[in-house]
């Protein structure tokens, strides 16, 4: 068995005394996915009584890897990148610090992080430390599971007129290179703003292995900082991503 040291402590008593918070979209026929992804579907294969009397069920599930409250492994855009079980276990599991952009957000779908929005999150917040999970909040959560309203547009296997808020290049880079994280996520179908055509964020996020969650669910309800997050994805060998139930700890 692996075993693995955190530089944390969450004990079993500590998760009895917490808040925990579900970030997680329930799988079902209004998830939204990437417009040239294949949507989530659910087939009852049985469901009620056996000839014996008693109630069995049991389904099928079929979609693809990128889709709902899912994770983007570094394989995903990074040739040499960790596929979804390669990733190291303790990076599921990390202090968790939210930076809020929802009112930028609300004045230009196409707004993305700065390296000024981060600097001066510090500022009022302390400096984000090394190997660290950044959560980027736009308020983009209130539009779910409207699809023309969270994607900007509905149209099925149509990506060009795409808007939604996210990361910016020059952000990448800063948390990347100068904060270290080990994880990033967002409220928003993509790392990437709705109008990019080179995914340049996750270039580089994955380029550096650190792994992006997105549709995340529920950030309003995560303080800017002191929450653990636990992000456990479905482990498919070689996948390039996958379901995650991700939940946020609060003492």
């Amino acid at each position: 068995m692996l075993c693995y040291t955190l530089s944390f402590s969450l004990s079993a008593a500590d998760l009895e005394k917490s808040r925990i918070i579900d970030l997680t979209y329930s799988f079902n026929e209004q998830t939204i996915y990437w417009p040239t992804a294949k949507s989530f579907e659910h087939e009852k294969v049985a469901w009620g009584k056996t000839e014996t009397g008693y109630f069995y069920s049991s389904a099928n599930y079929c979609a693809s890897e990128h889709g709902g409250t899912h994770l983007d492994a570094p394989i995903h855009f990074a040739e040499k990148g960790w596929t979804s079980d390669q990733i190291p276990i303790e990076r599921f599991v990390g202090p968790a610090f939210v930076i809020d952009i929802s009112e930028q957000c609300s004045k230009n779908a196409d707004y993305t992080l700065t390296v000024e929005d981060i600097r001066n999150w510090e500022k009022k917040n302390g400096k984000i430390p090394a190997n660290s999970i950044v959560l980027l909040r736009t308020g983009w959560g209130k539009f779910w599971p409207d699809k023309k309203k969270y994607l900007g547009d509905d149209k099925p296997g149509e990506t060009s007129n795409l808007h939604f808020p996210s990361f910016s290049k020059a952000s990448a880079e800063f948390l990347v290179n100068e904060i270290k994280v080990k994880a990033v996520g967002i409220d928003t179908a993509s790392i990437d703003p709705g109008t990019s055509k080179d995914f340049i964020a996750h270039q580089i996020f994955t380029g550096a292995n650190v792994y992006g969650l997105e549709n995340v669910a529920h950030l309003d309800q995560v303080p800017v900082k002191g929450a653990t997050l636990i992000a456990l994805p479905m482990k498919i060998e070689n996948g390039t991503g996958g379901p995650v139930r991700i939940i946020a700890v609060l003492k």
